[in-house]
């Protein structure tokens, strides 16, 4: 891990989470306190509880992000939520282009560029997920697949301070499977590469995010390798004792 970047562990609950889980959400805010020296920490509920845990999360160490947005303002889009709707509810981070939303609802690279500008333009870091699915894998292209999702998913404007870089292996997402730390370490020194090239300094300073199957389990090992600069959790971030744990995994 890069000393000098700060390590974000970001949950994602995904379709999960009614009024109720605010208890665990609780539970969190509670604990934040002994791992904040660490890493910074980002909870990214459901839509529907983006303002309750906003105003839960209000001087605490705990920030309120969101999965997705539109990448239009307002309009007549039934169903969608604008960027500036969920920075209005209190989220200061915004998932755009996770690998559901591509496979689910068909979303390429040029749209979730847009959504990444559509949160810069409410006032929202955006966190721009890339990945390979196993078939990719299997067939030698993940690096082809990594460049050609930060080349078309990345806006020009990026810079260390509006963007992190979640790397999700599809494969891994949910399955229990993991890469192996040395595969993890080839990817996201890929992906720095390409960002500094690109990016220059700014590039050097991103955060690179690791996710899929991330737990308390292999939290320290993955977040002790070279540049990887804290986790995108799924299914571990619904409880806050693991969520919390992996925050401890940090160096």
């Amino acid at each position: 891990m890069t000393d000098a970047i700060r390590p974000l562990i970001a949950g994602n609950w995904k379709m999960n989470g009614l009024k109720a889980a605010a208890a665990e959400f609780d539970a969190m805010l509670n604990g934040a306190s002994e791992v904040s020296g660490k890493a910074d920490l980002l909870v990214c509920p459901p839509a529907t509880l983006i303002a309750a845990f906003a105003e839960k999360a209000r001087g605490k160490k705990v920030a309120v992000g969101a999965q997705d947005c539109h990448p239009k303002a307002s309009g007549a889009h039934t169903g969608d939520i604008a960027a500036e709707m969920v920075v209005d509810a209190g989220a200061t981070a915004i998932i755009v282009g996770h690998s559901e939303r591509r496979a689910d609802h068909g979303e390429g690279d040029a749209l979730v560029r847009q959504k990444a500008e559509a949160a810069w333009r409410a006032g929202a870091v955006a966190i721009v997920c890339i990945g390979e699915t196993q078939a990719q894998r299997d067939a030698g292209r993940t690096l082809d697949i990594v460049r050609g999702q930060l080349d078309g998913s990345l806006p020009d404007s990026s810079t260390a301070a509006n963007l992190v870089v979640a790397y999700e292996p599809v494969w891994a997402i949910g399955t229990g499977l993991t890469p192996t730390a040395k595969d993890v370490e080839q990817i996201h020194g890929f992906i720095r590469e390409l960002l500094t090239t690109r990016f220059k300094a700014e590039g050097g300073r991103m955060r690179i995010l690791y996710g899929g199957s991330v737990k308390p389990s292999n939290a320290a090992e993955l977040m002790a390798v070279k540049n990887v600069n804290g986790a995108l959790v799924g299914g571990a971030s619904l409880k806050a004792a693991d969520f919390l744990a992996i925050a401890k995994g940090c160096p």
